[in-house]
């Protein structure tokens, strides 16, 4: 028998928002790369404030303006909890000192990792219980025309090589 997991089986409305989970799982990979390479951390903070405003910023903004409107509970408080974590984080990188940087962004993959887990295992899975179905097909036309341009990651800095790193 295999012990492989199953896939989560998604709401159509949800799926853009597990498609963007997945390159912000990509994006603490990429930094957990950068920090075993011994990329110097005036690399990958221009990379974490890049993929805070092309990537982050916008996904938090439909979760937080679309989907968690109807419902104000305590896992979507957790949610938006976390997402201020996050924003904390990045911001204080700027202000960091270089000494500090890769054990702040290292912590900043593994809470975004975190935050991700909870919201695919817990919280859509209970947003998809709670919401009834015209709620879920309105909140996925409204993620469609929220959706922000880039999906893809254009940074050309790709310290996560090895190669690109020494």
């Amino acid at each position: 028998m295999s012990n492989t997991t199953k896939p989560i089986k998604r709401n159509q409305s949800l799926v853009q928002l597990s498609r963007e989970h997945h390159f912000s799982l990509l994006f603490g990979w990429k930094i957990r790369q950068g920090i075993k390479n011994n990329t110097p951390s005036a690399r990958m903070i221009p990379y974490a404030e890049y993929f805070w405003k092309h990537h982050l910023l916008p996904h938090f903004r439909e979760e937080e303006e679309i989907l968690f409107i109807p419902v104000s509970d305590p896992l979507v408080i957790k949610a938006k909890e976390e997402h201020e974590q996050i924003r904390q984080l990045i911001e204080s990188l700027s202000t960091i000192q270089d000494i500090l940087a890769g054990e702040k962004l290292l912590r900043l993959a593994d809470q975004l990792d975190k935050h991700i887990r909870f919201e695919e295992r817990e919280l859509f899975p209970h947003l998809e219980k709670v919401l009834q179905p015209d709620q879920l097909e309105r909140i996925g036309k409204l993620l469609k025309e929220a959706a922000a341009p880039e999906e893809e990651d254009r940074y050309e800095d790709a310290f996560w090589n090895l190669k690109s790193s020494l």
